[in-house]
């Protein structure tokens, strides 16, 4: 018998609407909000799983 390592990664995606000058300016916005745990993504921002070989 073998041994493998499977991985198991789930995505979670929200989308936030933010006022900024530019695209850039808004990602950095949610950026900052998200590191200062402002956004948490939790079971409901739920997309999908993939289960698959992990590849080191």
């Amino acid at each position: 018998m073998a041994t493998f390592k499977i991985e198991i990664q789930e995505f979670l995606s929200k989308i936030i609407e933010v006022d900024a000058v530019n695209k850039e300016e808004a990602i950095l916005k949610v950026k900052e909000m998200y590191q200062k745990e402002e956004i948490i993504l939790d079971s409901e921002d739920y997309v999908s799983t993939e289960i698959g070989e992990y590849q080191e």
